[in-house]
């Protein structure tokens, strides 16, 4: 009768009133969380340990392929080309108005910048083109832009459809 009590009492116990002892071990949820936070981890650790000039010239070749990619669309919107003009300090993008290749003023996106720091800038065509110049085409000719500072080396890869690397 005072078992009967107690399981009254106690509703959740009952015939199963002991536990299991749990297995030892990790679940497959905890070893990927523990891989996932490890990646992360290193991807921080590979790109805080980049050296000065070559992770600031690589912010700089990354954020100048996406603007050749806006650019690049920009121009097929408009109906304009527009072409890319860089140099030593800086460069800026260009629009073709009344036959004359003209600062392109009215895009916040692509207004002039300048460098951190004074960059040697080489552009490699096989057409032997001097300049990246984008119109209402949607196929270009694939071309590499060299970025250079301090021993640092960075290059952006057009491949002429629209997609942009830095390598």
């Amino acid at each position: 009768m005072e078992s009967l009590r107690r399981l009254v009492r106690r509703p959740h116990l009952g015939v199963r009133a002991r536990r299991q002892p749990r297995e030892r071990g990790f679940t497959l949820i905890e070893l990927l969380v523990a891989l996932v936070i490890a990646a992360v981890a290193v991807a921080m650790i590979a790109v805080n340990g980049l050296p000065g000039a070559q992770r600031g010239l690589r912010f700089e070749a990354e954020r100048l392929a996406q603007l050749l990619s806006l650019a690049r669309e920009e121009a097929q919107v408009r109906g304009q080309p527009l072409r890319l003009q860089a140099d030593a300090s800086g460069y800026r993008f260009l629009v073709l108005r009344e036959r004359q290749w003209r600062p392109l003023v009215d895009d916040a996106d692509l207004r002039a910048r300048v460098w951190e720091e004074p960059t040697r800038v080489v552009l490699v065509r096989p057409d032997g083109r001097s300049e990246v110049e984008f119109g209402r085409d949607a196929v270009d000719v694939p071309f590499k832009v060299q970025l250079a500072r301090e021993g640092a080396t960075v290059e952006i890869l057009g491949n002429g459809l629209g997609l942009f690397e830095v390598h």
